[in-house]
């Protein structure tokens, strides 16, 4: 158990709302072929917004939202797939828009594609609990809608744009909030079925061989729905096992919402109910790494999950990784 609590949420989305119907026609699909296939109805895509832009608001909302003081943080971690630019970091980005570039909190950026989020509040609950900071501001934002590529619609379909972020923070005395613990692994044999091939030093952007499609998205859905069928089984069993915790006691599932068939693999095949799983993919999309504490952010702000709640964060990510985090919150 570590003794850190999330003490604060915000989120902030796009203006610009995209029905899956206005997809439709633009890439030439069937009529209700998205919502049939992916599940998801609509989705925000950046007009303006930036990914600094979006974290620093909703950085501001988890601010408020913990009840302390913007210079009381004391580190920043940002958890993206797709970062403002390449140097610096897109948390210094941040620290500036959030005017607290006195020197004293270090920032870093850390990337587990869609799993950045868990990684980065596990990492940030470690520090709370080793005494090492006080206040940890841990944000994910991202614009995916730039790089989907319309010859790969069931993959491309399925993103959207958005930012979470959370304020993980010591709890008082007697506060039951806490980080229960925390699992993570990686079959690397699935490296290969979602990726970013251009944009690195293998497909610079600048090499005339380095395409077009090599700066887009591309997933194969199927493989990676086959590998977590495969693996998520005895990687949940594994973690439940560790806690000496049972599906029954879990208050509510937020998951990552990679797809329509994802969720429905976590009562499907993975014992939960369906009244424990929390879901907004069909009005957000995938948010890839902002997914899951966009999700949160969004219960907590509704009353959906309140303090004292036994929670799950789950979810894959390339790689082929696998996270979940248990708390109460």
């Amino acid at each position: 158990m570590l003794n850190a609590r999330i003490a604060g949420l915000g989120s902030c989305l796009p203006a610009h709302v995209v029905p899956s119907d206005e997809l439709e026609r633009a890439w030439g699909l069937p009529d209700g072929w998205i919502v049939r296939a992916a599940g998801v109805r609509e989705r925000r895509y950046a007009s303006g917004e930036s990914t600094v832009g979006m974290a620093a608001d909703a950085a501001r909302q988890a601010i408020a939202h913990s009840g302390i003081s913007p210079g009381e943080i004391d580190l920043i971690i940002g958890a993206s797939i797709t970062p403002q630019q390449a140097v610096p970091s897109t948390s210094v980005f941040v620290q500036y828009a959030l005017e607290l570039c006195a020197g004293h909190c270090p920032c870093f950026d850390l990337n587990a594609t869609c799993l950045s989020f868990l990684h980065a509040l596990h990492v940030a609950a470690q520090f709370v609990h080793a005494g090492a900071h006080r206040n940890v501001l841990v944000f994910s934002s991202e614009i995916q809608s730039i790089s989907l590529n319309p010859k790969e619609p069931a993959s491309a379909v399925l993103f959207g744009d958005g930012a979470a972020a959370a304020i993980v923070s010591a709890p008082a005395r007697g506060d039951a909030s806490c980080i229960w613990g925390a699992q993570f692994a990686t079959d690397s044999s699935g490296a290969a079925d979602i990726r970013y091939a251009g944009c690195g030093s293998l497909h610079p952007p600048n090499d005339p061989a380095t395409t077009r499609e090599m700066q887009m998205f591309s997933m194969n859905g199927p493989a990676v729905y086959r590998m977590a069928l495969k693996r998520l089984p005895a990687f949940i069993d594994r973690f439940f096992d560790r806690l000496d915790w049972t599906r029954e006691s879990v208050d509510a599932v937020v998951p990552h919402q990679a797809s329509a068939h994802g969720l429905r693999m976590l009562t499907e095949a993975l014992g939960f109910r369906p009244e424990q799983i929390l879901s907004n993919l069909e009005e957000r999309g995938n948010c890839s790494a902002a997914s899951i504490p966009l999700l949160l952010s969004e219960a907590v702000h509704a009353r959906r999950i309140r303090r004292g709640d036994r929670i799950l964060l789950a979810g894959t990510g390339a790689g082929f990784s696998m996270g979940i985090v248990g708390l109460t919150f």
